[in-house]
This record gives structure tokens, sequence and C-alpha cells, in this order.
């Protein structure tokens, strides 16, 4: 599992904008900022919809306002229900990411099994990223949901 202190690995992430579909290579993607990124295990689910999403996207300006240039959620979920499950939660702050075959995932070592319900998803994970290196890496214990929340990284970077 990728600690702190260690470079995100290189991958390609997907997100469907109003100009069509963008492919995101990770290093360029968190080069020379400073990124909050949480994954879920799965778009529209129900702690993922009732709660994780939606912290982030009331937090979202005090989050910029420490420091984030931006705020982006990953799930593995294609880009086409990560831009559906954005909209409906009025997500316009957060970019969301598909990760559509766990590549990304698998390389943090984050993924799980998760068998007859979605199979291979994310680990529920907040973190910190400054120019492609973690430096803060929250991975919440299974059917947990405190590590992650929006709530606890805003404290975090006070």
């Amino acid at each position: 599992m990728i600690q702190q202190g260690q470079t995100l690995p290189t991958a390609s992430l997907s997100e469907l904008t109003s100009e069509g579909m963008q492919n995101h290579n990770t290093d360029a993607l968190f080069a020379n900022k400073r990124v909050v990124l949480f994954a879920v295990p799965g778009a529209f689910t129900p702690t993922c919809s009732e709660a994780h999403l939606p912290g982030y996207v009331v937090l979202a300006d005090q989050l910029k306002a420490a420091g984030v240039d931006l705020i982006a959620c990953v799930s593995v979920n294609d880009a086409f229900v990560m831009k559906a499950w954005g909209d409906a939660q009025n997500a316009s702050e957060i970019m969301m990411l598909g990760d559509g075959d766990a590549s990304f995932t698998k390389a943090l070592g984050l993924d799980m099994d998760t068998a007859g319900f979605g199979g291979v998803r994310s680990q529920r994970y907040a973190m910190v990223v400054d120019n492609g290196v973690v430096t803060i890496l929250n991975v919440e214990e299974p059917k947990q949901f405190e590590a992650s929340k929006a709530e606890t990284i805003l404290a975090a970077l006070k």
C-alpha cells in the first residue's frame, strides 16, 4: 500500500466533461499543486452518496481556502457513471474521476474484492497530495467512515 512520503504511481484516470472524454495522466494531474483526493467504493452507494461526497461538496470552499488547488473523487466506475453521480450531487467543485479498470487503485495497493457486490473496488480513503507526493493518507477500516471525511481532512490541513 502506498505510504505518506511516496510519489503517486503513474496511471490514467478518465473524466467526462462538457468537452467530452478527458484522460488524465496522474503525473500531470498532480504536478505543481496541492490536491485532496478521496476514493469511494462505488458511485451512488449509500454512505458515498449520503455523506462522503456531500461533505466535500459542502466544505470545498474551506478546503480551497486552506490551500487546496484541486479536490478530486475517484472510484472504480467509468467516467460516465462518475459524471452522472457528480451531477446528481451538485458536485461542480469536485473533479469526478473514473478508474474503470481499477489500475490506479491497484497501483496504490488500495483495492479490495467485494465479490458479488461489485468485484474489485477501491477502499474508502482520502489523501492530500503535494506535487505528486502523498503528505496525508487516511484509509478507512472496513465498514467505517471517519478518517476520510472532508471534516477530518480539513482539520488536518489547519
